[in-house]
């Protein structure tokens, strides 16, 4: 060993001193790992750090930032019927324009037929910059934007979109160009749909789209069928006032309000007014039997001639010429019984059981779209006697809808809405009919379906009870005899009432189809026979043809079935 170091110096000085050497830089290495390895930690915390408080302030402005700038309105089952989207709009600023501006007009019009190619040139060629078009759809944005002309943009702005175009045009309402409601529910709900605390939560309306189509179908189906001016209907959960679906014709898209649109705001449910008819006798007898005036429901009244009063004759257009009771008087549709059963119980009962339904105020609903009814001035004998018939007296369908809810729910009065109620929070209304009254109405009112003329509203195993009525629409001097308006009231399943329906038709015509008549029983109420089936199992009424309401005790009082009214 000592030779060999003595002969090898270089191996010796590394003997000496390779100890040191391989410990300095053990020593050497280790530093720099740990200053790696609190570089990499530092990396890892600060990345974390981003990604739990930085990300998280991200997201609450991204989150914050699609907050639409007007809240949704859905149906009762969450179907968006109105929401805020962020659409295109075209913008110009005439002095960037490189183009021909005549050229560029006609180019425009040609995407745009609806607007003169003048009026884009004027855009064109204006002092300022303006807008080409607002709420342009994608197509249309993009047929542009191939034109290549630098001048014009296309900023993003918040657009009132209506996913089911002309629905529930008049429940809805519309929005202006500064996106504020102008009618319906946009109007009434504005606070709480622009108030930034709430307007991310939706509001539900007590429509169910599912029965607003099929009622609208129906309805456009016997318009057209029958050459009717106009059409109405609403579906009213009888037991809450709820407004399941509510239909006006002709109607306008709240997407694009054009000229022919606003023509047809009018809103033919809570805004029109009409005498009513025939529908109104069942409320007639419903006050006789709460005043005690009538009795005994086969009580016969004198109908074999028109009825004479104050020079007036008031005629049954099928006259029975017999005496008739009260049923046969509802089943037959009798002008002249009717009017002696009212004249029995006179002017203040009579005007105390309108009152106490409303008839002499603007229906009871959220939307401002509401008509007032024409009151009688002069309320003699002979006005009241005609009021028991449905004339002399002018309501909205609304009206009479909420009506036929308390003759058949148990005599309750509700006032109709278009919010959804929370099952726990049921309206407790005002009583305006006894149960006992109301349980007879059931009775009478079905009868009228299965024997009566309301026959073409009989839809099987639905139970569907109902009145007929058609009234001459008035004129200077007295009444219009070609103009009708032929209004069905209904309520199912009779046997335990969920929901009233009300239809009516301004002005149809008879046709082949409807034996060339005008009347209600031809022409409205066959409209509730086609449309029951359609939303009884929507709404959980299935048809059942082992129930019904017991009429049994009341069908021996009928002698003979009359014509339509």
């Amino acid at each position: 060993m000592t030779a060999f170091a003595a002969t090898n110096p270089t191996r010796m000085r590394l003997g000496e001193y390779g100890g040191h050497v391989g410990t300095a830089t053990y020593q050497r290495l280790m530093i720099l790992a740990l200053i790696f390895t609190a570089a990499v930690l530092l990396i890892v915390l600060r990345l974390g750090s981003f990604a739990i408080f930085e990300n998280q302030k991200s997201y609450s402005a991204i989150s914050s930032a699609y907050v639409p700038e007007r809240g949704d309105i859905v149906d009762r089952n969450g179907v968006p019927l109105a929401r805020t989207i962020a659409a295109y709009a075209i913008w110009v600023k005439p002095d960037e324009i490189r183009g021909d501006k005549r050229q560029l007009a006609n180019q425009l019009q040609a995407i745009f037929p609806d607007e003169p190619a003048g009026e884009f040139y004027a855009k064109l060629t204006g002092k300022r910059p303006t807008y080409l078009r607002r709420r342009a759809l994608p197509r249309e944005v993009s047929e542009v934007h191939a034109l290549g002309e630098i001048g014009i943009e296309f900023p993003r702005e918040p657009e009132r979109l209506y996913p089911e175009y002309d629905l529930a045009a008049h429940v809805l309402g519309f929005t202006d160009m500064s996106g504020h409601g102008r009618m319906g529910m946009e109007r009434v709900l504005e606070e709480r749909l622009t108030d930034p605390n709430l307007r991310g939560e939706p509001v539900a309306l007590s429509i169910d789209s599912r029965v607003q189509g099929a009622l609208r179908n129906e309805l456009m189906r016997a318009m057209t069928s029958t050459h009717a001016i106009g059409a109405a209907g609403v579906v009213l959960d009888a037991n809450t006032g709820e407004i399941v679906a509510l239909s006006s014709l002709p109607s306008f898209n709240p997407n694009k309000l054009d000229a022919e649109g606003v023509k047809n705001q009018a809103n033919g449910v809570t805004q029109s007014v009409y005498e009513l008819g025939s529908t109104f006798k069942p409320i007639t007898v419903a006050a006789a039997l709460d005043a005690g005036t009538v009795r005994d429901l086969s009580r016969r009244y004198d109908a074999t001639a028109p009825l004479k009063i104050a020079g007036f004759k008031i005629h049954d257009d099928h006259p029975m010429g017999r005496w008739i009771n009260v049923p046969e008087a509802l089943v037959n549709s009798s002008n002249i019984v009717t009017a002696r059963i009212a004249d029995d119980l006179g002017r203040e009962r009579m005007e105390k059981t309108l009152r106490s339904l409303d008839f002499d105020k603007r229906p009871e609903i959220e939307i401002a779209e509401k008509g007032l009814p024409i009151w009688p001035k002069d309320w003699g004998r002979l006005t009241n006697m005609t009021i028991g018939y449905g004339h002399g007296i002018a309501v909205t369908p609304l009206h009479l809808a909420t009506a036929y809810a308390s003759l058949v729910n148990g005599g309750i009065y509700r006032p109709s809405t278009l919010l959804k109620v929370d099952a726990d929070k049921e309206p407790k209304g005002r009583r305006v009919f006894s149960a006992a009254t109301s349980a007879r109405m059931r009775q009478l009112l079905r009868m009228i379906v299965l024997d009566g003329t309301g026959r073409n509203a009989d839809a099987e195993g639905f139970r569907i009870g109902g009145k007929t009525g058609s009234a001459e629409k008035p004129r200077a001097g007295g009444y219009a005899h070609n103009s009708l308006v032929s209004t069905f009231a209904a309520a199912f399943p009779m046997d335990n009432p969920q929901y009233v329906v009300v239809v009516s038709l301004d002005e149809p015509q008879g046709t082949a189809a409807t034996s060339f008549q005008r009347t209600a029983g031809w022409v409205a109420a066959p409209i509730v026979k086609r449309l029951v089936p359609r939303i009884g199992p929507m709404l959980g009424v299935l048809p059942d043809t082992g129930r019904d309401v017991d009429v049994s005790e009341l069908m021996p009082l009928l002698w003979r079935n009359g014509g339509d009214h």
